[in-house]
């Protein structure tokens, strides 16, 4: 189960997860911080596993029917366990959006597309690095 961490965001173990979903640069992660602090928009949740906090995810409602990731991380050790599959299953059972957004870079766009995403390529947004735009479309043809 997702847990609010947005009341934990200066504990080390929080930062060090969030340090993971912005690396390499270490001013994102005092950016994230503050962002986090500041707006009741932007939700911080995580998942614990006996008493370690594992995984996170930030997000925000971009619509109505639509939420986009910020940041998801989790602990090096616990990679390809599915934890960060789960904690995206949870966000959409908690949220029941019809779209879920992410963008991200080489490195974790084969998680995305894994998850089930449409991936798109935005280009060469900052010198030598391509971005993508994930997307997660409800099944329209799924009962409630």
């Amino acid at each position: 189960m997702l847990i609010n961490l947005k009341s934990r965001i200066q504990e080390p173990e929080v930062q060090e997860l969030l340090a993971y979903s912005v690396f390499p640069e270490p001013e994102h992660l005092n950016q994230a911080i503050q962002q986090y602090t500041e707006s009741d928009e932007l939700h911080l949740e995580g998942y614990e596993g006996e008493g370690q906090l594992i995984g996170l995810l930030g997000y925000i409602h971009t619509g109505a029917d639509e939420v986009t990731i910020k940041h998801i991380a989790v602990l090096p050790e616990n990679r390809f366990k599915n934890y960060g599959r789960g904690m995206i299953a949870q966000l959409l059972e908690k949220h029941n959006p019809d779209r879920l957004i992410a963008e991200t870079d080489q490195e974790a766009v084969e998680f995305y597309r894994n998850c089930g995403f449409v991936v798109y390529s935005l280009g060469e947004l900052y010198p030598g690095v391509e971005r993508y735009r994930c997307v997660l479309e409800k099944d329209e043809n799924t009962e409630d």
